[in-house]
């Protein structure tokens, strides 16, 4: 993940990715064949944290209550892991491996149904996608660098129940 911070996944090749985990280059391809399947090992963790979220919000019994889960959800997952954010957010090879899966727009698509439900009018629907893109650029921007965890997730989860119009304004 530090690599292809610095430099980006096109910029990094395999012989980088094995000089700094102590291996040989034979044994990255071991483990993995493409570099994409590297950059999906790296992100997996995050979307299983995704799926986990929509798990655990589908349990909830009111439509407002899965929105507050699946928002606290989302802006937990974004806070503890500001730095795969950010690389997610900017990296080409990340973006194109990320809006070319279809698994990838089905869970868009049902975070979306679980924040606002199925027929959100058009404000609703544009602050959704606001939301969705915000709270990552808000996570990485150099000028929240220094909050802690704890003030950044207040803020995020405060701006985005203002622009959801969810209840909570904790």
């Amino acid at each position: 993940m530090d690599l292809f911070a610095r430099h980006g996944v096109s910029g990094t090749s395999l012989q980088m990715i094995a000089d700094e985990i102590g291996v040989t280059k034979a044994a990255v391809y071991h483990q993995f064949r493409t570099k994409d399947e590297i950059v999906q090992a790296v992100i997996a963790p995050a979307l299983d944290r995704l799926f986990h979220i929509i798990e655990t919000a589908e349990r909830r019994q009111s439509g407002s209550e899965r929105s507050e889960a699946t928002l606290a959800g989302l802006v937990d997952l974004v806070v503890d892991n500001r730095h795969l954010m950010a690389i997610m957010q900017s990296d080409p090879t990340i973006l194109h491996l990320l809006r070319d899966s279809s698994a990838m727009q089905d869970l868009e698509r049902h975070i979306s149904f679980l924040l606002v439900g199925p027929e959100p009018d058009d404000e609703l629907l544009v602050s959704t996608l606001m939301v969705s893109g915000g709270l990552i650029i808000a996570a990485t921007d150099p000028r929240t660098a220094d909050f802690d965890d704890d003030r950044l997730r207040h803020n995020l989860l405060g701006a985005a129940r203002r622009l959801l119009r969810l209840g909570k304004s904790a």
